[in-house]
């Protein structure tokens, strides 16, 4: 087991947002997150990486066990070596370009010489098909190659798994296909990914395993195939007969 999640919980303002959520996740999984909205998928996410600050739960990465909520920072900044976080609004530093977006986690979060960080930037824009915009400022890219460049960034630093929370909210619907297919080719490579997404048959096609979240509670965990063929909770079933009827209309 490449990572093992355990009963997280988190409360905002006195209100459970997540309530004892469990998931296993081999090498090579891609977990796609649903659920409606308000549901905690974006906040077990963040909890995972430590963006928020779980009341309870523990997260066992590669054999090694950490409590949520009591994570010393040297064990969070362990976690996040080996992780990747690209968000729905990508998060790009505005007054820096594309190349020195990419590698300046590595010279300052990883001590990386420039140079190196140079090559490895380059590569990793090179497979988002970003290698042409190294000098182009976040301002001059349309939303979907911004994104593109995020997910770059994260590439960058090697990660084992990926986490990607809604990556495609943010963008005009033309633009959706490009950075789903950089994921489609992420996946077909191996890469063990995380996502929340509303996109069903992204989810659909190429994850692995569903997370169906609601009222912050894991109410369905499966098979893919499974999830959408034959669910086994009446709310997943409704969830499910819902997307699909909105695809034949």
């Amino acid at each position: 087991m490449m990572l093992e999640i355990k009963n997280v919980h988190k409360t905002f303002d006195g209100k459970e947002i997540l309530k004892g959520i469990d998931l296993n996740v081999e090498k090579g999984d891609v977990v796609a997150i649903l659920g409606p909205s308000g549901s905690g998928k974006t906040t077990f996410l963040r909890c995972l990486n430590f963006l928020e600050r779980a009341d309870q739960g523990t997260i066992n990465f590669d054999g090694e066990q950490v409590d949520l909520k009591t994570a010393r920072k040297r064990q969070i900044a362990d976690i996040r070596q080996k992780t990747a976080f690209v968000f729905q609004n990508y998060n790009l530093f505005q007054n820096k370009t594309v190349l020195q977006n990419v590698t300046l986690g590595l010279t300052a979060a990883r001590h990386m010489n420039k140079e190196e960080a140079k090559q490895k930037a380059i590569k990793a824009l090179e497979k988002v098909g970003m290698a042409d915009r190294l000098d182009s400022y976040p301002s001059q890219l349309p939303g979907g190659q911004q994104q593109r460049v995020a997910i770059a960034r994260g590439l960058a630093t090697d990660p084992e798994i990926i986490y990607f929370d809604e990556p495609t909210s943010a963008l005009d619907p033309e633009l959706i296909g490009e950075v789903l297919s950089v994921m489609r080719q992420l996946a077909e490579e191996g890469m063990t990914m995380l996502v929340v997404t509303h996109e069903m048959e992204f989810a659909r096609s190429v994850s692995r395993k569903i997370l169906f979240l609601e009222g912050g509670k894991a109410i369905e965990t499966g098979p893919t195939q499974e999830f959408f063929q034959n669910p086994k909770t009446d709310r997943a079933r409704e969830f499910v007969n819902r997307i699909l009827s909105s695809r034949e209309e």
